[in-house]
């Protein structure tokens, strides 16, 4: 007999993994237990050492779905000791920590939906069915062991049937912390005004959106708003509410072919909708699209995800309706709403019923968003399906502890430690103090299910009046532990990295704005990436902003600026005045007041930003002249020039600035403007537009990538979400030979911008050692 203890991490807790380790010793006839310690599942066996060899390789090949195994060790202890006589699943033992995590919610498996649409099954129409396959964890989770005392399920004790599955290590139920039903579990209740007496209120709840109502849902990690999409005034209604007039709602539609009737879904496409992690996917609106113009106004695709609970699946069989609204639930920039007094206060003129429940929500978990470019994947969100899982560092880190705490609007936080980089839930915008707040609350969080108590570096943006940059010094002096800043291109290029291991490659870090490390407004980079280092190439022309943030929300002030210095202003202002003056909220005397700027050169600061080029070619077309919501001029140009041929063939300038390659800017868009003045069509224009603007970011990246001798050219930044841009690059830089790179993993935006900076600190802390 022989004797071995094995320790298992990954995820590996919440998953059905101890009883699946306790089927398989049964199998093969093993004594001895399994347990969780901490963070990591501990496993004595006694046997024969041929069945411990396969005892310890079918753990690897016959785990639960959920569940993924980074490490396993197996060591060979004293011999024949014949301490057991039997296999046990023993309780937790919080004395060990490890590295293992909490995997993320995922979507109601088929076994559960069968049970709740089972007439006669004691959780028929249960909406908060679940089991070890599927369900919640990370929302639900207060501290690890993962365990239900540890959950807020801990406030629903276990009924008999309920009790008897879950201490039954033959079930699939065997410790599912979720694992509750109508008689033991959290209830679901319609509110307005008081709670609404109801037999059934998700069939009521369900008649009232196709009455036209406009409903808070709670739901598993979180608030959704939700209306129905046939008719116009229910999505009008919401956006006036909202004051959310432009930006595109997200949708949930019962099945693929319900979407099929209103958008196109490639093989791939479909294959991320139904995944156990169910996303929002960004689909191209069909030929027959029938659903409200308002969902997605002005745009040539919109945000569809597939039900992914039991509650989900509950509205969609008791209406006809292929699609409702499902938006996140919050005030402009402050997080999702998750505690029902809020959820009731803060949507009062908003939502005309609320469908609540009483489980608390631990953590809330924004919807994770994802788009296709050409048939390759990229994480616009990556948050709820996703999170916590982390990303390996082991190749660069093993020992460093390290938080990340991002940019500042649309923000995550990493946390680096043993080797695994584990980037947060979407956080948000932190210039919001619900949201700074929020921020601090997850780190916290964070830190505690990861059993994380030291950090020996903060890292954060290289803009010193970001909240998060105050916050990062603050958290210095609690840690003891020095401050690193990152350059917010270089931390997009280093989360690139990740994805691809490539030591040095050439970077187009093409953006709205970043800190740059001159203090400009950098957003249109050529960068040579050579890990804890980068070397600026090339960019766009520096163009001035006058009034600075201004020209974010009115681009016709970033168009007039980029025309200025070719016509003179007696010509820009007339050519203004004539075309464009009902694109400054003050008409005709703020062109003045803008051309009197640019020629006393006050009150103007300059940028490289690709997003303040796209904005302007937009407003140049008439697409969009005021931004609403983030990236929806450049949005509106990409819908514009959806079917449309490169018709122009823009010439493209490149001169030397401060001894690097500058692409000129205003020659595309007075290319733009003259012949949209003769009147070529738009579509025509907007493709050729974006098409020059590829053309000159991959023109300028193959200069820089011969200069350096290296043959990978990658994209980061949010303007690699623009499919036509993104995938025009990958084909100009194809085909000068070169290998192009994008984001696989995580996301192209600032969502990644924390990834990126934990992993240019990882790098430097490995240089000095």
């Amino acid at each position: 007999m022989k004797t071995a203890r094995i320790l298992v991490q990954g995820i590996v807790q919440g998953v059905g993994f101890r009883p699946n380790v306790y089927r398989l010793a049964k199998s093969l006839e093993i004594n001895g237990y399994v347990r969780n310690l901490g963070n990591v599942v501990e496993i004595i066996v006694e046997g024969k050492e041929r069945d411990i060899k396969i005892f310890t390789n079918d753990l690897k090949v016959k785990k639960p779905p959920i569940s993924k195994i980074d490490s396993l060790e197996l060591e060979w202890l004293e011999d024949d000791k014949n301490e057991f006589t039997d296999f046990q699943i023993l309780e937790s033992s919080s004395h060990f920590s490890g590295s293992s995590v909490i995997p993320p919610d995922v979507a109601t498996c088929d076994r559960c939906m069968d049970e709740v649409i089972k007439t006669g099954d004691r959780r028929y129409q249960y909406p908060f069915t679940a089991c070890t396959d599927c369900g919640p964890r990370f929302t639900v989770i207060n501290s690890i062991p993962y365990d239900r005392q540890r959950t807020s399920m801990e406030e629903f004790p276990l009924c008999p049937d309920c009790l008897e599955e879950y201490q039954n290590p033959e079930d699939r139920r065997y410790h599912a912390e979720a694992t509750c039903c109508p008689v033991c579990g959290p209830e679901v209740f319609l509110y307005r005004e008081g709670r609404v007496e109801s037999d059934n209120p998700i069939k009521e709840a369900a008649q009232l959106l196709d009455e036209g109502n406009v409903l808070a849902m709670k739901g598993i990690g979180g608030t959704h708003l939700v209306a129905s999409t046939i008719d116009d005034l229910p999505v009008i209604n919401l956006r006036e509410r909202l004051g959310r007039m432009n930006q595109p709602f997200a949708c949930m539609s019962p099945d693929v072919p319900t979407i099929r009737s209103f958008a196109e879904v490639a093989d791939y496409e479909e294959e991320t909708l139904i995944s156990r992690n169910r996303p929002i996917v960004v689909l191209k609106k069909n030929r027959d699209y029938y659903l409200s113009p308002h969902v997605a106004p002005y745009l040539h695709n919109l945000g569809i995800m597939l039900p992914y609970s039991a509650l989900h699946h509950l509205i969609f069989s008791y209406t006809d309706t292929p699609a409702f609204i499902m938006t996140s639930a919050n005030m402009p920039g402050e997080p999702m709403l998750t505690q029902n007094p809020e959820i009731i206060g803060k949507l009062e003129g908003v939502a005309d019923y609320y469908l609540l429940h009483n489980r608390e929500i631990v953590n809330r978990c924004d919807d994770s968003v994802v788009r296709f470019r050409g048939g390759d994947l990229a994480f616009i969100r990556r948050s709820r399906g996703y999170v916590p899982e982390p990303y390996d560092f082991s190749d660069i880190s093993r020992n460093l502890n390290v938080l990340a705490l991002g940019p500042e609007i649309d923000v995550t936080f990493s946390l680096l430690k043993e080797g695994k980089c584990y980037v947060s839930q979407h956080i948000g915008d932190t210039t919001k103090y619900e949201t700074f707040i929020y921020l601090q609350e997850a780190v916290d969080h964070m830190m505690g299910i990861t059993r994380t108590a030291a950090i020996d570096l903060v890292t954060c943006d290289l803009h010193p009046q970001f909240f998060t940059t105050k916050l990062a010094h603050e958290l210095g002096e609690r840690f003891q532990c020095p401050v690193l800043k990152v350059q917010h291109h270089h931390a997009h290029a280093a989360a690139l990295f990740m994805d691809w291991g490539v030591d040095e490659y050439i970077c187009i870090a093409a953006d709205g704005v970043g800190y740059g490390a001159d203090g400009g407004a950098w957003g249109g980079e050529i960068l040579f990436f050579a890990g804890e280092e980068y070397e600026r190439m090339a960019s766009l022309m520096p163009q001035k902003m006058p009034g600075g943030d201004l020209t974010t929300r009115y681009p016709a002030r970033m168009m007039m600026a980029m025309l200025y210095p070719y016509y003179g202003e007696e010509e820009v202002v007339d050519l203004i005045k004539t075309y464009y003056s009902d694109y400054f909220p003050h008409g005709e005397k703020e062109v003045n007041i803008v051309a009197s700027q640019l020629g006393k050169n006050f009150n103007l600061t300059e940028t490289t930003s690709t997003g303040r080029l796209l904005d302007a070619l937009s407003v140049c077309l008439r697409i969009c002249g005021e931004r609403t919501y983030e990236g929806e001029c450049a949005m509106k140009l990409e819908s514009a020039a959806h079917g449309g041929d490169d018709v122009l063939n823009i010439p493209l300038k490149i001169f030397k600035k401060d001894g690097r390659d500058v692409l000129d800017t205003s020659s595309i868009l007075i290319s733009v403007l003259e012949k949209q003045l003769e009147g070529v069509p738009l579509r025509d224009l907007a493709y050729s537009a974006q098409h020059a603007v590829s053309q000159g970011l991959a023109k300028l990246a193959i200069i820089a990538a011969e200069k350096k001798g290296v043959n990978v050219i990658g994209g980061s930044g949010g303007v690699f979400y623009n499919e036509a841009i993104s995938m025009g690059i990958k084909r100009f830089v194809e085909d000068a030979g070169y290998s192009f790179i994008q984001h696989k993993n995580s996301c192209a935006g600032d969502g990644s911008v924390s990834l990126g900076q934990a992993a240019v600190a990882a790098l430097k802390c490995e240089k000095k050692s």
